[in-house]
């Protein structure tokens, strides 16, 4: 039972300074004069999240955050969910409702990230690979389709490349791959500017969640308690988020140089009006990949999964039909 009298809320302050962002911002006009034409009403899209069956588990001395629904190991097919980053497992809870019935679901917070435990150590792409290595592993996982966004697409990637594996295909989109990397103005001040990482970590998590929320999303409206739960599930960890996006330049040449060799079947996601990494990075991994399709979701921001849920839903599941 969630007590409401315990959500945790956007601020002034968090609105001030993710009102600045949007000031700086100039992708800003654009996304909002596509929300005006959706009709965006400001109304939470879906009231609560549905249940997942959240749990805390220790795995290799790391606490994370994950659900777990299993039907039957062997005899149906296995997906496993990475959380997008300042998003949480709370943000798949539409796409969960829908799949738990016909599929094996594993979904963690990815080290360092959501309500996992967060320590400098885990802000690598190739700790995240390592990481992921050892959940599926420790849950006898030997087959599995990963679903990867954002910063879920390079731990799986990494993953792939660096790790023996039975992965039987992937679903990886709004990420970092395959250079040279097309970021728009909010990107590049995470990634390339020390000052602007540290302007991140002391507006805090609430600013950091209605930024995301502001450039991430054109359709769906995040509501009260997902709001709550990404707050809360970042709040003190922003200066070791901010780690991950000063490695990224470095990091991304490894999953660059290796991208020819993954040959698994994989679908590339990405959304039509992305303020985060443009759409060319979803093109240019599809060119790069021997073995990959490329889906454009028109009328969607960085957070497809959200924005369109049910086509994203729908895209798992044919995804994972044809390639059992």
């Amino acid at each position: 039972m969630i007590d409401e009298k315990k959500l945790s809320t956007i601020n002034l302050y968090d609105r001030f300074n993710a009102a600045f962002v949007s000031l700086i911002t100039p992708e800003m006009s654009e996304l909002n004069k596509i929300r005006k034409q959706n009709g965006y009403s400001h109304q939470p899209t879906i009231e609560k999240p549905f249940d997942m069956p959240l749990e805390f588990t220790s795995i290799d001395g790391v606490k994370i955050r994950m659900a777990k629904s299993i039907i039957d190991l062997q005899e149906k097919e296995t997906v496993v969910l990475l959380s997008a980053f300042p998003h949480s497992i709370i943000a798949y809870s539409t796409v969960w409702e829908q799949l738990k019935n016909n599929y094996n679901l594993f979904a963690y917070d990815l080290p360092g990230f959501g309500a996992s435990e967060g320590k400098s150590d885990y802000m690598s792409f190739k700790f995240q690979g390592s990481f992921l290595n050892s959940f599926l592993k420790h849950f006898d996982i030997e087959s599995s389709h990963l679903v990867g966004p954002d910063v879920g697409m390079p731990s799986a990637l990494t993953y792939v490349i660096h790790h023996k594996h039975k992965i039987k295909s992937l679903m990886i989109g709004d990420g970092p791959a395959a250079l040279p990397t097309s970021e728009p103005s909010v990107m590049k001040k995470m990634v390339h500017s020390g000052f602007w990482r540290t302007m991140f970590v002391i507006a805090g998590s609430g600013a950091l969640i209605e930024s995301a929320k502001n450039l991430g999303n054109v359709q769906y409206v995040p509501n009260k308690f997902e709001i709550s739960d990404y707050k809360k599930s970042h709040t003190g960890k922003v200066a070791n988020n901010m780690k991950w996006f000063k490695k990224y330049p470095d990091a991304v040449k490894d999953i660059d140089e290796n991208l020819k060799n993954i040959t698994i079947p994989t679908k590339i996601f990405w959304g039509e009006h992305e303020a985060i990494l443009h759409k060319e990075n979803g093109i240019r991994l599809n060119q790069r990949l021997p073995n990959s399709e490329l889906e454009i979701f028109e009328n969607c921001g960085h957070f497809v999964y959200q924005d369109d849920y049910k086509r994203f839903i729908r895209l798992i599941e044919s995804w994972v039909e044809k390639h059992k």
